[in-house]
């Protein structure tokens, strides 16, 4: 990691972290996420620091993901980068849900895959008219990680499992009923609020600066997802949205021309995945689960050529293999689930003790 790709600074009672890679919309690499690590421990205990904000450098977001085309050359390499890099922002996204301070996360602009596990486990999650989230890893062949199958399965009714299929970008009102972020703010008035916050109690201030929430389309929208997205298999799920859009229903066509361009595994992986974390009671477990699902993603087909497909030749037509959803094999997605063995990634919900052994 160059010394500028994260930055921190104290300012009066504030720790803030800069994610200053603007050209990459500051897309998190392991390096940095190490840094944050050690740094929020290090702040967790020094009087001298209140509370912390994390923000974005630039205008297009806070953190646009993990930086996938360093995974892609990992892959290629046959490396072990990748695997490192998800133990370390796994604890890391553990460590920011058991924060001992308020931890502000700025979600302005882009916010999607590794940026919202770096924001939506904070206690204080602020969105903006411009904010567009989500975690679209279906689309390369993926599966949502760093916490996102525990959030979104936690959703209102089923409005999460329809996010985390389709892997939409989603604005501030659907990303506040989501539950992934708490209050809108005005970003005209966001430096002002971090002035503030250099002196003042998060809590004593904030109020002063949130928005109306706007309405959501996901909670109009809420009869119907949860009658189509009810399903224990993504057949049943597609059949359903096929029945409503022939009554007429345009944003179940919608979903429907979406997720017939999904990687079927990762479809699958992901319904199995927000079923199971639904059942589990912490965020440690569920991250545990996805650390599993991920390595298993590595050596598969899809999540290398989702990610070919997006971002390197951005021919945007990727060959999955299987092509269609009957034709994955349930023993390899059971196999996804299976322990690591010796390589199974071990959180301690206390986070601030866990060792990043």
């Amino acid at each position: 990691m160059t010394e500028s790709e994260v930055l921190f600074e104290v300012r009066g009672t504030l720790g803030v972290i800069t994610l200053n890679r603007p050209r990459a919309v500051n897309a998190l690499t392991g390096s940095m996420a190490s840094a944050m690590l050690d740094t929020l421990r290090a702040w967790a205990d020094d009087p001298a620091i209140d509370q912390v904000l994390v923000r974005g450098a630039g205008e297009r977001g806070l953190c646009a993901g993990g930086d996938i085309v360093a995974i892609h050359r990992d892959i290629a390499a046959g490396g072990t980068q990748t695997e490192e890099f998800w133990a370390t922002e796994y604890r890391l996204n553990s460590l920011i849900n058991a924060y001992p301070k308020p931890y502000i996360a700025y979600m302005d602009g882009l916010v999607l895959g590794g940026g919202v596990g770096i924001s939506a486990h904070g206690s204080h999650r602020l969105v903006t008219t411009r904010t567009r989230s989500g975690m679209p890893e279906t689309t390369i062949g993926f599966v949502p990680d760093v916490g996102g199958t525990f959030l979104l399965s936690r959703s209102p009714g089923e409005s999460g499992t329809h996010a985390a299929l389709t892997g939409e970008h989603l604005g501030a009102a659907e990303v506040l009923y989501l539950g992934l972020a708490d209050h809108l703010i005005d970003f005209n008035r966001a430096e002002e609020l971090f002035t503030a916050l250099q002196t003042q109690p998060v809590n004593e201030v904030l109020a002063d600066f949130v928005l109306a929430p706007p309405t959501s389309q996901l909670e109009a929208w809420q009869g119907w997802l949860d009658a189509a997205y009810a399903g224990t298999e993504v057949e049943d799920i597609v059949s359903a949205l096929e029945v409503l859009a022939a009554e007429g229903n345009q944003e179940a066509k919608t979903a429907v021309e979406t997720l017939a361009k999904k990687s079927p595994t990762a479809l699958k992986l992901t319904l199995a995945s927000l079923r199971r974390a639904k059942g589990m009671t912490t965020l440690e477990e569920v991250l545990e689960q996805e650390y599993r699902v991920g390595l298993r993603a590595l050596d598969s087909s899809d999540f290398p050529e989702g990610i070919r497909a997006q971002v390197i030749d951005k021919d945007y037509a990727p060959a999955w293999k299987p092509a269609t959803l009957g034709e994955v094999d349930a023993s390899v997605l059971e196999a996804s689930f299976a322990s690591l063995g010796e390589r199974e990634l071990k959180l301690n919900p206390r986070a601030l003790s866990d060792a990043a052994e």
